[in-house]
Formats: C-alpha cells, sequence, structure tokens
C-alpha cells in the first residue's frame, strides 16, 4: 500500500443532499417520535385536568380551556400507537428535506471556496503500477500530439501531414 497525498477538488452535491436527508429523516424520526409521545401524554393530561376542573367548580367542560376539542384530545389520547408513528413520519419527512437542503448547501459553498481539504488515499501497489502505466501512456499521446501540432505550425500549407523531403 502506498499513501498518497491530494486536495479534494469537489463534493457532489446530489450525494450530499442525500446524505442530508438520512440524516435529517432518522434525527426526525427519533425527535418526532418524543414530540408524538408528548403530545398523547400531554392530550390525556388535559382531559384529567378538564375532568378534575369541571367535577370541582361544577362548570360545564365546554366552558373550559379547550373544552370544544374533547373529542380531538380523546382520540388522540386512546389511538397514542397511531399518534406517535404519524408524528414521527412527518417530522421525519420536513427534517429530511431541511436536512438535504443543508448538505447540497454545504457541498456547493465547499465547491465555490479557493480552500480545499488535503486528503490521504490509499492505492494498492497493482493499482499503483496500472495508474502509472496509465499515466505513461497518457504522456506519451500528448508528447505525440504536440509533435503533430508543432509539424502543422511549421508547414506553411497547412497540412497536417509534412510532404516527404527531396532529399
Amino acid at each position: 500500500m502506498k499513501h498518497m497525498r491530494g486536495r479534494l477538488a469537489g463534493v457532489s452535491v446530489r450525494a450530499s443532499f442525500g446524505a442530508g436527508m438520512w440524516v435529517g429523516i432518522a434525527l426526525g424520526l427519533v425527535v418526532g417520535a418524543v414530540i408524538g409521545a408528548l403530545l398523547a401524554w400531554f392530550a390525556g393530561s388535559m382531559l384529567g385536568w378538564q375532568r378534575d376542573l369541571a367535577y370541582t367548580l361544577g362548570v360545564a367542560r365546554t366552558l373550559l380551556p379547550l373544552g370544544d376539542q374533547v373529542g380531538a384530545l380523546r382520540w388522540i389520547s386512546s389511538s397514542w400507537y397511531l399518534v406517535i408513528p404519524a408524528v414521527a413520519i412527518v417530522v421525519a419527512i420536513v427534517a429530511g428535506m431541511i436536512g438535504g437542503l443543508i448538505g447540497a448547501l454545504l457541498a456547493a459553498a465547499y465547491n465555490r471556496s479557493p480552500r480545499h481539504a488535503t486528503v490521504v488515499v490509499e492505492i494498492p501497489d497493482a493499482e499503483l503500477e496500472s495508474a502509472t502505466a496509465a499515466a505513461d501512456a497518457d504522456a506519451r499521446s500528448r508528447r505525440a500530439r504536440s509533435d503533430i501540432r508543432s509539424d502543422h505550425e511549421a508547414d506553411p500549407a497547412g497540412s497536417p501531414i509534412a510532404p516527404p523531403s527531396a532529399d
């Protein structure tokens, strides 16, 4: 193995969007599940508070805070097993889009910046030999093309192939 040092010229915006989206989805599922659990707990607590307040004060439930929402609160409290995953998925989708956007913006900003990160790459010996052979072949072909260009510039007739000399 040979270690080569180089410069990271650019980062894929599409790949950064995808990576940011996955991170956002993962974090969004966790945060969304916590928010959904808190929502279900809050709905149950609100129902208990309204029941205690209505009994203590003798006031109709519709006159209490969130009294009109008793049906919705009761459904949220009793269907917690549906509410928690639904809230988690909605939050995960939103967080995934935001995470993807942040990842893409960071990649675009990195690609536009004049300073780039230095990277160290391990290259196996077999790949190093084939890469060296390919670089040598590329250098030979570049030299051959530059010879053709210099011959073309030297030929006043403009033909890329110089006529054989009469000597």
